[in-house]
């Protein structure tokens, strides 16, 4: 289970503090999918990054399967995200030089307990013709369009089988047509990997296809 209470971000300036998030508190159970939203700058990507221990909040507490990766080292707290975490970014952040299946094995490369290359290979494999990809294995980013580079990184943040995927703004580079085809696979994939699914976005047809959905609203949750 992943829970977050009581988050609160604020930055510090010159011209002083500048607040983000203050008091806002989340649980996610195996199985659950949960769009936030909000428009730009209300502090969606803030939230989903110290969901994922990539930031840490200025108060408040975050724990994720009974583990509090802000405890951790850096060291440790990169291993944690790296077993635990998968995410998904509006720019899909793919390595150009890498095919598409080098770029979905590349997360196990720095993995603190190697697996053998022929089972990654394999679960990478699978992963990206879960996808719709078995016939672009060999491209590279520039020879996919954008929905299909933006499979790549779905199967890339799933290739590590993490408890928790998280999504910033997965559709928001994507045409309609394409951003539908995104929307139905991660709808797809979260269920038939029992994962905990976090998606932050601004689009309202993206979030009506959650059952459950919050709103960012004065830096706080507000009902959506």
């Amino acid at each position: 289970m992943l829970i977050a209470s009581h988050i609160a971000k604020r930055y510090d300036t010159a011209r002083g503090g500048v607040p983000v998030l203050d008091d806002v508190s989340l649980q996610v159970g195996r199985g659950d999918a949960v769009a936030i939203m909000g428009p730009s700058g209300c502090g969606k990507s803030t939230l989903l990054y110290i969901l994922g221990a990539l930031e840490r909040p200025s108060s408040g507490t975050v724990t994720l399967d009974g583990k509090d990766p802000f405890s951790l080292d850096d060291a440790a707290q990169a291993a944690f995200r790296n077993t635990h975490v998968g995410f998904v970014f509006q720019d899909h952040l793919l390595l150009p030089q890498l095919s598409a299946l080098d770029n979905v094995i590349a997360p196990t490369l720095v993995a603190s307990t190697p697996e053998p290359a022929a089972s990654v290979r394999q679960r990478a494999t699978t992963l990206l013709t879960q996808v719709g990809l078995a016939d672009r294995l060999e491209h590279r980013p520039g020879e996919l369009s954008g929905g299909e580079r933006q499979r790549v990184a779905i199967a890339r943040a799933l290739i590590r089988q993490p408890a928790l995927l998280l999504c910033d703004e997965p559709t928001g580079n994507l045409d309609r047509a394409s951003a539908d085809a995104v929307a139905d696979l991660l709808a797809d994939l979260q269920k038939a990997h029992n994962m905990m699914l976090v998606v932050v976005t601004h689009s309202a047809a993206l979030a009506a296809r959650f059952p459950r959905r919050y709103e960012l609203s004065d830096r706080r949750f507000v009902d959506a």
